[in-house]
């Protein structure tokens, strides 16, 4: 995948021209996240700033005891780089690859730098940064007030949206730390989902059959979090071959 495809295939990214293009193009490179790959931990300097093209992060919460949840979730709409937004290069949670695929690496200070003096740049992290905070709300409320079952089908939705496909790996133990569940629990709501023919589980993959029926499935956080985003999750599907 060639630079300028790799930008074509990020919102924010895509909203970069002229000389803030290519300084960011040319302190940058795209890499290839691995599962669980990490992205940033806990009160460590945050070095780098990730825009996913094909990848998905997870930012999670995580206890003393080992126990995570999912408290945010990063495609193609979005960056890894909310905590630089904010004005800090540390943050107590931590972010690794949920999905994986594709992402263009920034140097914080690039970063940093084009957020300082491009107005448009920052105009656009800034509507990206409500969007994500709404989202973080609504999330806490949908873990409180939602079953497993439709919370399973919301979290599906929202990772098609991201990885712009129809079929994508997962599996039950991932699954349950994104939903901040008991395996047990996540396991009853794929299958129920798969016997209802919404999608089909099989060697830790998962392919959404009947996308309608799994929105009807899901908890109304889902269109609420959807609407947030907007046109940001509209940017178009970069193939994994292309030019």
């Amino acid at each position: 995948m060639s630079t300028t495809t790799a930008f074509e295939g990020n919102a924010i990214l895509a909203s970069l021209t002229g000389e803030d293009r290519e300084q960011a193009l040319a302190g940058g490179e795209i890499v290839d996240f691995k599962v669980r790959q990490s992205v940033y931990r806990p009160d460590e300097r945050i070095s780098d700033a990730y825009f996913p093209v094909g990848a998905i992060l997870s930012v999670v919460a995580r206890m003393r005891d080992g126990a995570m949840i999912e408290v945010g979730t990063i495609g193609r709409e979005g960056t890894s780089a909310i905590p630089l937004v904010m004005g800090s290069d540390t943050t107590a949670n931590e972010c690794f690859c949920q999905v994986p695929g594709l992402a263009w690496k920034m140097p914080a200070e690039i970063f940093r730098d084009l957020l300082a003096r491009n107005r448009t740049f920052r105009d656009f992290l800034n509507r990206y940064l409500q969007a994500y905070v709404n989202m973080l709300g609504q999330l806490v409320a949908c873990n409180r007030l939602h079953s497993v079952y439709e919370r399973c089908a919301r979290w599906l939705l929202m990772t098609q949206d991201r990885v712009g496909s129809d079929t994508f790996p997962l599996t039950h133990e991932f699954l349950a730390i994104m939903l901040g569940s008991r395996r047990s629990g996540v396991t009853v709501a794929a299958a129920a989902l798969q016997k209802a023919g919404f999608i089909h589980y099989s060697h830790g993959t998962i392919a959404v059959l009947d996308r309608p029926g799994l929105e009807a499935t899901s908890c109304e956080c889902y269109m609420v979090t959807t609407e947030q985003f907007g046109a940001l999750l509209k940017v178009r599907r970069i193939p994994k071959d292309g030019p």
